[in-house]
Order: structure tokens, then C-alpha cells, then sequence
């Protein structure tokens, strides 16, 4: 690297500039193991949503039961997240990876040997608490083992693995099952587990533990925390499909997050040593970095949703047409993450932002006017613009959220900062949803008024039908009123859809106004900024 041997850090006097930006090889060594663990954790997700039919028939489970193989998971590990940072000061990095990649990897591997969905649903739920220590901590190392001058190449990194483990999720979940079975869906995790348990335990060298504080630890906080995430997860994902609060146990658990809430931020505000610390949100950067991880977690877990749903149920596409079509958004991602991080070093932050919320808005403007007949063609345009949004936007919102605060904050201000993209894509599922559904029955019933006998058009259509199913013998009549059902509920399908997709794009527009919002952020080759607070 150029520069003097006498020249100085601006913010550390006496230690030469060309040795304040060496990256340390057993670091980069660690850090890359720890980005492969959080890929893992995150891809596990996805790769095994794509596949809940196989998994179902795999162990027999009936269709209400097998929504829990992903709902066990999400609320283990949405409790798992925040208070990941606890635990890192406690025990340190080193163990707390090293720990939750070992049990990670035994978790997926006693999930590959399940016979019954009880045994599925337990280990799942062991798989996403103990991997969710994994994510926080990548976050937290790219923003202290490294100077500031190296972001523009680290930040990009884990923005990538970020975003891309779960947009390729359904191409590598339809591609197992379908080549192997659903217990690679598990398997598949092993090898790298064991890789990143033994790297991560020799080379991470981040911190040191601080046994002295468990006994501070607040265990009423953890528990009412615990009650009031799992509870509000559990909401979120079951909400739809049991009737919102007709339904007793979503009204219970409502009830019992919202108590729980109350006591857990009474504790976080009034204990010494909270389970979580909540003062990273006296930084404004910080505050509005976790607004825009919220809504960044709706477009892209929203999106990585919304798409495979409308493939499947429209054009009837299986795990694996949908994971080849959906890899789109992710070779986007691929190929703008240098870019992202090039421009994160020479253009305002803010700007970059405004430019990838803009391509977000723009590309589900274009699936505003979806039709039934929508295939890869149509779709390329629009996946290209999320995956180019995405990575366009997730490298500023990371380095404006963590970049400013100081290295005593940085592990617990990073659990919070992924909560939010979770809790996020947990709301934007369950609006999408309720969306998807509520506007689907207005839809028909509108399609409906239009199909009466009073309307000489689908009378001729009815007619033609009915003739044609006559000629084979059949009744003609019953079978045209059904198929004129079947193209009525589709049609009310797609324009859900399009409805939905007009939310998402007034949401992006409002974030290009949001951004306004936020302070200049100091120069990425600069200094650690302003986080003081």
C-alpha cells in the first residue's frame, strides 16, 4: 500500500496509516468463515420454504401442521437476534459463533433424520435460535475488526450475503428436492458447518469475554422479551390463514406480546445491565438506518415471496421453474455489489439510496399491470431492477446504521439492526397476505356482477362453452359455469396481485422522500463519525 511510514491516522495519533488499513490476514480469514455461517443461517430460510410439499409428504404431516416447520424457526430466531449482542459481550465472539455454528450444524443434521413433523417442528425451532446468533455478529465484526477505508469492500460483502441467500433460496431448495430428496434440504449444511465451527473457533481474536456481567444478566427481561417477540412473530405468520383475532390463539397471543412489550421495555430503560440496549436508537442515523432495514426487509423478503406464489398458483410452476426463474434477481445482486461498493466511496450515500429505492419503485411499477400470461420474459425486467435496488440500497443503509456508532455499542446496536429487516419481511408477508386475500374476494365479487345473464358478451361465452362440452358428451352447462368460475377466481388472483404490487410501489416512492431525512453521512475513508452518543 502507497503512503509514508510516518504518516498518521487522523483519529490515531503514532500508528502509521499503511498499518492502521492492513487488513489482518487471520481477521479476513474469520470474517469470511462468519459471512459463510450467516449465508447458511439466512439461505436455510428459503431453502426450505421452496420445499414444505415435499418435507409434508416426506413425514406425513397435514397441511396445517406444516407451516410450523418455518414458523418454529422465524420465532426462535427473531428472539435470537437482539440478544445475540448480550451474549457476544458476555462470552465473547469466539465462543458465541463458534457455539451457534456447532449447534447449527447438529440441529440440520437432526433434522435430516426426523420421521414425524413433532420432532421436525423442535428441531427447527434449536436450528433458528441457535443460527440466529450467527447473523448480528457478521454485521458487528465488519464494522470493528476493519478500518473505515476498507467498507467499500466489506460492507458490500455481507450486504451480498444478506440479500442474496434468501432470493436464491428457492432455486437451491427446488434444485435438492428435486435432485436428491428433502433431506439434503438439511444435509446440505453439514460440511460447511463443521468448516465454519473449526475456522471460526482458531482465528476469531475480536474481543474478550466478560464473564462478570451474567451475573447482572436480566432473565425477567430475556423471558418477557422471548413472550413478546415470539408471541408478535407468531401473529404475524399465522394471522392470515386462522382470521386475524376471530381466532382465539391469535388474539391471545396479541394480548400476551403487547403485556410483554410493556415489561420489556420497561427493563430495557431501567435496568443496569439490560438484556438489550435500546440506546443505539439515540443515534438519528441509526434510527432511520433501522426504518429503511424494516422496509428493506418487506421488499426483499415480500418480493421473494409474492414472486414463487404467483409462478405456483397462475402458471403452475414447480420448486425448481420457480428457484431458475427467481436466480435472476440474484445474478443482479451479484453483479452490482462491486459497484454498490465503489459508489459508497465516491458518491452521498443518501443519493445512492434514492437511486436504489427508485429502481425498487420502478420495478414493481412494471407488475402493477401483471396479466395470467407473465412468464421469465416479462419478469426479467423487474427482478433485474429489485436485485440492482437491493444491493443499491442495502450497502448505504448498513453504513449509515452501524457506521456512526462506537465500538461499545456496535454488537448490540447490530442485533437490532437485522431484528428490523425480520420484522419487517414478518409484517410485509402478513400484509401481503391479508392483501392478497381480502382484495381477491372484492375482485370476484366485482368479476362477478359482470358474468350475470344481463351481459350479452358472457352469455355468447357461456354458450360457445357449453356447445363445445356438449359435442364430447358431457354437460355442458355445469361444466362452462365452473370453468367460468375458475377464469373469474384467476383473474381476481392477478389483480390482487397488482394490487399489491401498488403498495409496494407507493411504500419505495415514500422512502425516496424519507431520505431526506437523514444527516449527510461522513465520507466512508473518513473516520468512525459522529457516533458518540
Amino acid at each position: 500500500m502507497a503512503g509514508s511510514a510516518t504518516a498518521t491516522a487522523g483519529t490515531m495519533p503514532a500508528v502509521p496509516a499503511h498499518a492502521a488499513d492492513r487488513m489482518d490476514p487471520r481477521k479476513l480469514i474469520a470474517f469470511f468463515a462468519m459471512v459463510l455461517g450467516m449465508f447458511m443461517s439466512i439461505l436455510d430460510i428459503q431453502i426450505v420454504s421452496a420445499s414444505l410439499a415435499e418435507i409434508q409428504a416426506g413425514l406425513s404431516a397435514g397441511s396445517d401442521e406444516i407451516g410450523w416447520v418455518q414458523t418454529a424457526y422465524l420465532i426462535a430466531e427473531v428472539i435470537m437476534i437482539p440478544l445475540s449482542g448480550t451474549l457476544a459481550r458476555i462470552i465473547s465472539t469466539r465462543y458465541l459463533f463458534a457455539i451457534s455454528a456447532a449447534g447449527f450444524t447438529m440441529a440440520s443434521a437432526l433434522a435430516a433424520t426426523a420421521t414425524n413433523i413433532d420432532q421436525m417442528i423442535v428441531y427447527r425451532a434449536i436450528q433458528g435460535f441457535i443460527g440466529g446468533g450467527m447473523i448480528p455478529s457478521v454485521f458487528a465484526a465488519a464494522f470493528t475488526i476493519f478500518p473505515p477505508s476498507k467498507r467499500s469492500i466489506v460492507s458490500p460483502i455481507i450486504g451480498l450475503i444478506a440479500t442474496l441467500a434468501p432470493t436464491i433460496g428457492p432455486t437451491v431448495g427446488g434444485y435438492l428436492s428435486h435432485a436428491f430428496s428433502w433431506h439434503w434440504l438439511f444435509l446440505v449444511n453439514i460440511v460447511p458447518g463443521i468448516i465454519v465451527t473449526l475456522v471460526t473457533w482458531n482465528f476469531i481474536d475480536f474481543d474478550k469475554p466478560e464473564l462478570s456481567l451474567f451475573k447482572k444478566f436480566d432473565w425477567w427481561g430475556l423471558i418477557s422479551m422471548g413472550v413478546f417477540l415470539g408471541a408478535l412473530e407468531y401473529v404475524l405468520e399465522e394471522g392470515n390463514s386462522n382470521d386475524w383475532f376471530n381466532d382465539n390463539s391469535i388474539a391471545l397471543a396479541a394480548v400476551a406480546s403487547g403485556a410483554a412489550a410493556i415489561v420489556f421495555f420497561y427493563r430495557a430503560f431501567t435496568m443496569e445491565f439490560p438484556v438489550v440496549d435500546l440506546k443505539a436508537f439515540a443515534n438519528r442515523n441509526f434510527s432511520f438506518g433501522s426504518v429503511f432495514s424494516f422496509v428493506m426487509g418487506i421488499g426483499l423478503y415480500g418480493l421473494t415471496y409474492i414472486y414463487p406464489v404467483y409462478l405456483g398458483r397462475i402458471r403452475g410452476y414447480d420448486s425448481l421453474m420457480i428457484g431458475e426463474t427467481m436466480f435472476v434477481s440474484g445474478l443482479a445482486m451479484f453483479f452490482t455489489a462491486p459497484i454498490a461498493g465503489r459508489l459508497s466511496t465516491k458518491m452521498d450515500l443518501r443519493l445512492m439510496m434514492v437511486i436504489g429505492f427508485i429502481s425498487f419503485a420502478a420495478g414493481t411499477y412494471i407488475m402493477i399491470h401483471l396479466t395470467a400470461d407473465w412468464d421469465f420474459y416479462e419478469l426479467f425486467i423487474p427482478q433485474i431492477l429489485r436485485g440492482f435496488g437491493l444491493m443499491m440500497c442495502m450497502v448505504p443503509i448498513n453504513n449509515i446504521a452501524l457506521g456512526t456508532m462506537p465500538p461499545s455499542r456496535i454488537r448490540g446496536a447490530s442485533g437490532l439492526f437485522n431484528l428490523t429487516r425480520n420484522l419487517g419481511g414478518a409484517v410485509g408477508l402478513a400484509v401481503i397476505n391479508t392483501v392478497l386475500t381480502s382484495r381477491q374476494d372484492v375482485h370476484y365479487e366485482r368479476l362477478r356482477e359482470n358474468m350475470d345473464w344481463g351481459n350479452p358478451a358472457a352469455i355468447d361465452q357461456m354458450n360457445n362453452m357449453a356447445a363445445n362440452f356438449n359435442s364430447y358428451g358431457m354437460d355442458g352447462t355445469s361444466v362452462a359455469i365452473k370453468q367460468m368460475v375458475g377464469l373469474a377466481t384467476k383473474q381476481a388472483v392477478i389483480l390482487s396481485f397488482s394490487d399489491v404490487f401498488l403498495i409496494l410501489t407507493a411504500l419505495f416512492v415514500a422512502m425516496i422522500l424519507g431520505v431526506t431525512m437523514i444527516k449527510k453521512p461522513a465520507p466512508q475513508g473518513g473516520g468512525g463519525g459522529d457516533g458518540g452518543h
